[in-house]
């Protein structure tokens, strides 16, 4: 089947999204002073320009390798290629291609596996790096002029008809609570960060491994959060006793007989087995740590990519996500 590229009113609507204009103009002059007026909020959008059309996903169906891009004007002086820049793609006339298409260039890094969810097969991911929009038709080829470029084009990258995207509104919502109870909606992981970034905070991308099968859409919230268990994360041994050359680093109270820090002892009498504070945190219900609340932005089979909106402090690969 041709490779038929959009170009109607939706496709021209999505790129003007996508594209960042500069005012270069200056407003005629006016009679009436100019007054700044905050636009209402339901005009705001939660995310705009790469956070919607460069955040990439993790998606389980095939790609259609075929049409990429094969070749710069300058390749012989660069091997990047970036905005303005005019680069060679392997479709052409003969694929219904026109003047005036303005395509997505998408990067697929691999297949994805990750030890933070149980599900057998995610996909692979894949890194929307750009837009491109068509100059020069040819029966095979065209030429092309880089729109917008969210990261370097690489020769090989691919490209795909522009996806018409639309980021959820923005309105105002009630303080994060801390200390929210489960709602019992899907719970899944995070799974990683775009560009690997490890340590999340506001406006990051990350995808998590909840997905149109868990029945998740575009503008939900999530709750991020931690299971505290028995106590925080610990790497190594539980100490035991303090002395210097630990650091006087123990988990048993340790002093005078009488002092704040004496050993407390189970038992009426004080006589019993000293308690450590791993120990104490022993047959406690469930306890969770909300750390942050996401928004979803893009949804495939088996995750989806979301937005960081607020934080109660860092956010880790592998933390746990709820839907609200």
């Amino acid at each position: 089947m041709r490779f038929q590229i959009v170009c109607n009113k939706v496709a021209a609507a999505a790129f003007a999204a996508f594209t960042i204009f500069a005012a270069a103009g200056i407003a005629q002059k006016s009679e009436q002073p100019l007054t700044a007026v905050a636009p209402p909020l339901q005009n705001f959008r939660v995310a705009e320009r790469n956070n919607v059309y460069c955040a990439g996903y993790i998606q389980r169906a095939p790609i259609n390798t075929s049409r990429r891009l094969i070749g710069g004007v300058e390749e012989q002086e660069q091997f990047l290629y970036s905005q303005n820049n005019l680069v060679y793609i392997s479709t052409g006339a003969n694929d219904g291609v026109h003047v005036g298409d303005v395509m997505s260039v998408v990067r697929p890094r691999g297949q994805v596996k990750s030890k933070w969810t149980h599900k057998d097969y995610l996909g692979w991911y894949g890194q929307e790096v750009g837009a491109l929009e068509v100059v020069r038709v040819k029966p095979n080829i065209s030429v092309a002029k880089v729109k917008v470029s969210c990261d370097n084009f690489l020769l090989g990258d691919l490209v795909q008809p522009m996806e018409n995207r639309t980021a959820p509104d923005y309105h105002q919502r009630p303080a994060m609570d801390l200390f929210a109870d489960p709602t019992g909606k899907p719970v899944g992981r995070v799974l990683m960060g775009r560009d690997n970034a490890e340590v999340l905070t506001r406006d990051f991308i990350v995808y998590v491994d909840l997905g149109a099968e868990d029945n998740v859409q575009v503008g939900d919230y999530l709750t991020v959060f931690r299971p505290l268990g028995e106590g925080n994360p610990w790497i190594g041994d539980w100490g035991e006793s303090a002395s210097a050359r630990d650091d006087f680093n123990s988990f048993e109270y340790r002093g005078g007989r009488f002092s704040n820090q004496t050993a407390r002892k189970k038992g009426g009498r004080a006589t019993g087995k000293v308690v450590t504070t791993l120990e104490a945190n022993d047959g406690r219900p469930p306890i969770r740590k909300v750390v942050g609340e996401m928004v979803i932005l893009n949804v495939k089979e088996r995750t989806a990519t979301a937005l960081v909106t607020r934080t109660a402090q860092e956010i880790h690969t592998g933390d746990f996500v709820e839907v609200q």
